[in-house]
C-alpha cells in the first residue's frame, strides 16, 4: 500500500520537460539508493526507476532517473557518463532518454541537445546574438536565417553550444520574448521545427514581406476567403490555422448533401487587413506538410479599397510583427484610436459558463495535481487550452504529447485541478470534445528494450 501511495504522488509527465529523463546502464549489483545519491548532486529528481527482472525481481542493470529540468539532466550526463559509482563495478554508461512517444530505437545524441532556434529582433547582428545567450554557456556558432533575394534578417536564428546542458540552461533561462525552443536535426526539412505546437508556422509569422508596398487600388482585396485543400482537413484544423491571425469572425469547411467535406472552406474578418495578412501568409503554405493550401479573396460585395481598408491593412501587419516578439498576443484584443481593427468576440465558443481568466502559477512551483485529457476529433491550440484552464487558479503549465490527442494540465493546487475537472470533463471548446481525468502516475518502464554495446 505505502509503495502505491509513493508511486501516485510520482505526478510529473515522464517527457515534461523534454530531454529530462536519463537513460542509465549500470552495474546489477547497484542499488536504487546509491544511484539516487549520485546524481541528486546535479538537481531535483522526481522518480528513480530501476528495471528488473519479471520473474526474478532482480535489476537488470538498467535505471531511470527523472529530473525536474533539461538542464540538471544534461549536466549530470555530461559528469556522470564513463564514472565508477561503486569500487570493483564497471564505468556507467549515461545516455539522455528518448521521449515515450518517439518511434526511434537509439537514445538521443548529444549533436541534437546543443543546437537552440530563437525568435530575435530583425535589427540583431550575429555579434548581437552572440552576446545576449553567452552567458549560459560557450557558444560554438550562431547563425541568422536570412531572406534570400534581400539578404535581410527574418528575425530567427540558431544558437550552437558545446554543451547539451548549456542549450538546455538557454531555453530555460533566457527572456520569454526570444521562444528558444530545442533545434530539430538538420537533417530534417526546416517546416517540421517544433515550435509549441505552431511552429512550422513561424517562418511565414516572421516576414511581413513589405506590405506597404502593395497596390490597394486593384479592388480585389475582401475581408472574405475561400481555402481549398486536397487533404482531408477538419473544421477544427482550420479554424486553428486561421485564428493565428486576429480578427476571424466566422469559419466554415462547406459540406455536400451527405456531410462529406466539400474540400474548401469559407473564412470570413472582422477587417480588411486581416484578410488580406492571412491571405498573404496562408495561399501556398503546407498544411499539414506535403498538401499546398490554395487561399484566394472571395467576393463579399463590400467596398475594397476605402482608405480604412487600406489603414487596417498596414495597422494589423504591424500588430502581428509585434506578436511575434511580445508573445501570443493573438488572443488578445487589440484596439486602434481610429477605428477598430480587431474584432473583439472571444476565441473561447463554448458550451459551460467560464470563470474569468487567472493567472498561471510562476513555472517552478510544484505540482500538486496532473489532469489528463483526451481530445476528439483532435487537440486544441496550447494557447486556447491555457486560456480555458487557468480559469481555475494556479495552473501551472499545458503540454501537448506530440502525435497524439492528448495532453496534461500541471496545477500548484489540486482543488483548483479538481474543480476544472468537474467543469470542463465532457464539454465542448471551439468544436473539441474533451475528456478530463486525473493524470496516472508514470508507469512501471521495465517493457523498455535493453541496450548493448
Amino acid at each position: 500500500l505505502d509503495d502505491k501511495c509513493a508511486s501516485k504522488q510520482v505526478t510529473e509527465n515522464l517527457d515534461d520537460p523534454p530531454n529530462s529523463r536519463l537513460f542509465v546502464v549500470t552495474s546489477r549489483s547497484i542499488a536504487e539508493d546509491v544511484l539516487r545519491e549520485s546524481f541528486s548532486v546535479f538537481g531535483d529528481i522526481q522518480a528513480v526507476w530501476l528495471v528488473k527482472d519479471k520473474q526474478t525481481k532482480e535489476s537488470k542493470g538498467i535505471c531511470y532517473v527523472k529530473f525536474a529540468k533539461s538542464s540538471q539532466a544534461c549536466l549530470a550526463m555530461e559528469e556522470m557518463h564513463g564514472k565508477v559509482l561503486v569500487e570493483g563495478t564497471k564505468p556507467i554508461k549515461v545516455f539522455i532518454a528518448q521521449s515515450r512517444s518517439s518511434s526511434r530505437h537509439r537514445d538521443v545524441e548529444d549533436e541534437e541537445l546543443t543546437r537552440i532556434f530563437v525568435m530575435i529582433p530583425k535589427t540583431f547582428s550575429e555579434e548581437d546574438l552572440k552576446n545576449t545567450f553567452k552567458e549560459y554557456g560557450e557558444i560554438e556558432y550562431c547563425v541568422i536565417i536570412k531572406n534570400k533575394s534581400t539578404g535581410e534578417s527574418k528575425g530567427l536564428g540558431y544558437v550552437r553550444y558545446y554543451k547539451p546542458s548549456q542549450a538546455a540552461l538557454a531555453i530555460e533561462k533566457c527572456d520569454k520574448t526570444y521562444r528558444a525552443i530545442l533545434a530539430e536535426p538538420r537533417t530534417k526539412a526546416a517546416t517540421t521545427e517544433d515550435y509549441s505546437g505552431a511552429a512550422a508556422r513561424v517562418d511565414y509569422m516572421a516576414d511581413p514581406s513589405n506590405y506597404q508596398m502593395m497596390d490597394f487600388r486593384s479592388g480585389e482585396f475582401t475581408r472574405c476567403l475561400m481555402m481549398s485543400t486536397r487533404a482531408a482537413l477538419t473544421q477544427e484544423q482550420i479554424f486553428a490555422l486561421f485564428d493565428i491571425i486576429p480578427g476571424m469572425e466566422y469559419c466554415e469547411l462547406q459540406r455536400d448533401a451527405y456531410g462529406m467535406s466539400k474540400g474548401h472552406a469559407l473564412i470570413r474578418y472582422s477587417n480588411l487587413g486581416s484578410a488580406v495578412y492571412a491571405k498573404e501568409k496562408l495561399n501556398g503554405f503546407e498544411y499539414p506538410p506535403g498538401n499546398r493550401l490554395a487561399v484566394n479573396f472571395f467576393d463579399d460585395g463590400e467596398d475594397r479599397c476605402s482608405p480604412v481598408g487600406r489603414m487596417a491593412m498596414q495597422f494589423v501587419a504591424a500588430q502581428m510583427m509585434s506578436a511575434v516578439w511580445n508573445g501570443p498576443s493573438t488572443s488578445q484584443v487589440m484596439k486602434s484610436s481610429g477605428f477598430s481593427a480587431v474584432s473583439s468576440m472571444s476565441r473561447i465558443q463554448t458550451d459551460v459558463n467560464l470563470p474569468p481568466p487567472k493567472k498561471l502559477a510562476p513555472p517552478d512551483s510544484k505540482t500538486k495535481e496532473r489532469l489528463f485529457v483526451v481530445f476528439s476529433p483532435s487537440p486544441l491550440p496550447p494557447d486556447v487550452l491555457e486560456d480555458v484552464f487557468c480559469r481555475f487558479g494556479s495552473l501551472i503549465e499545458v503540454h501537448l504529447v506530440p502525435g497524439r490527442k492528448v495532453g496534461y494540465m500541471k496545477y500548484a493546487d489540486k482543488q483548483c485541478a479538481d474543480e476544472a475537472m468537474s467543469v470542463l470533463h465532457g464539454r465542448v471548446v471551439n468544436g473539441v470534445k474533451m475528456k478530463v481525468m486525473l493524470a496516472d502516475p508514470p508507469r512501471e518502464e521495465s517493457h523498455k528494450r535493453l541496450r548493448t554495446y
